[in-house]
């Protein structure tokens, strides 16, 4: 990418978003085109088409989605697969249509499934049962992947998709109800630590194996893939490590400074039992994550403390 050419990032306000219109600011490029929700609402099909033909984007970073957690995705279905096909259909069908050189898709990890031999390959995608707790979020995200690898086939278009694993960081989303682990425990741990509270109450057993990114990671993988990358099939992005919710919630606890206890709900659902993805393909391509874990969640926590969290007690 020029850093004069015109990039679209949708989704600038959110997690992945935010991080990218930081990463593009960082390397110089100056014409980046965002708007809020307010300004355009991509779920409407004829804004969208309107938008494209007056900017006319080079490039189009497609990371506008509606997210959540175990909750969200088992309490509002219908929205997940509603909202996500059709965001991502009014801006895939729009980049296609206006001439965008390039464009980035955001599968998920959570698309492969439930029962996937780990760690999870690009090639397993497809190969088996999703994970019931969010399959209406998955079928959205492998419908844009699929779309993207159909356009690319029928009309020549350079649409790619990365398949980032559980991403976090400064602008995630800290709702009780519908945010994903860790801002959820964050916001747990700090609000017991303040309020002086003798345990924290985390879903699940705390066996479930997961894998975690710092969103600034994933945004210089973005870059880097729409510099290096031009292929019509998915690729994972992550750091190939994993680790329990326990441990998760171990760094956590310790991160936050709460010196209570830690009680594991056993009655609610775990999700899947494993989910790690295969990095070696962006890896052989000469990217790999640079921040260790216990250093990204403590620059999420400081972001909460100063954007949301209540002064703590002293």
């Amino acid at each position: 990418m020029e850093k004069d050419a015109k990039i679209y990032v949708a989704g600038h306000r959110g997690l992945v978003g935010s991080a990218i219109v930081r990463k593009l600011k960082e390397q110089g490029y100056k014409n980046i085109i965002t708007k809020s929700r307010q300004e355009l609402d991509l779920t409407q099909q004829g804004k969208v088409f309107e938008f494209f033909q007056k900017e006319k984007p080079q490039y189009v970073i497609l990371a506008a989605a509606k997210v959540g957690g175990i909750h969200a995705n088992s309490t509002y279905p219908a929205q997940f697969i509603y909202e996500n096909l059709a965001i991502q259909t009014n801006v895939i069908h729009a980049a296609y249509l206006y001439g965008t050189e390039k464009l980035l898709f955001f599968g998920s990890a959570c698309s492969y499934p439930r029962e996937c031999p780990q760690p999870m390959k690009e090639e397993y995608l497809l190969s088996g049962a999703l994970e019931p707790t969010n399959e209406p979020y998955a079928v959205a995200k492998i419908a844009g992947i699929k779309m993207c690898e159909a356009y690319n086939r029928q009309y020549g278009t350079n649409f790619i998709c990365a398949v980032p694993t559980n991403v976090y960081g400064p602008n995630d989303n800290f709702d009780p109800e519908n945010s994903h682990v860790i801002p959820a425990l964050i916001r747990k741990f700090h609000e017991s630590k303040t309020k002086r509270q003798k345990d924290v109450k985390i879903w699940g057993s705390g066996t479930p194996l997961r894998e975690f990114l710092y969103v600034d990671d994933l945004a210089d993988a973005c870059l880097f893939l729409m510099h290096q990358y031009n292929e019509s099939g998915i690729i994972n992005v992550g750091t190939g490590k994993s680790m329990s919710i326990k441990e998760l919630a171990s760094i956590i606890k310790e991160v936050t400074g709460y010196d209570g206890g830690i009680v594991f709900e056993t009655s609610k659902p775990d999700g899947a039992p494993k989910k790690e993805l295969d990095v070696s393909r962006l890896k052989s391509m000469g990217w790999q994550a640079k921040t260790p874990l216990a250093e990204g969640i403590s620059k999420t926590y400081e972001w909460y403390r100063t954007n949301f969290g209540e002064h703590e007690s002293r």
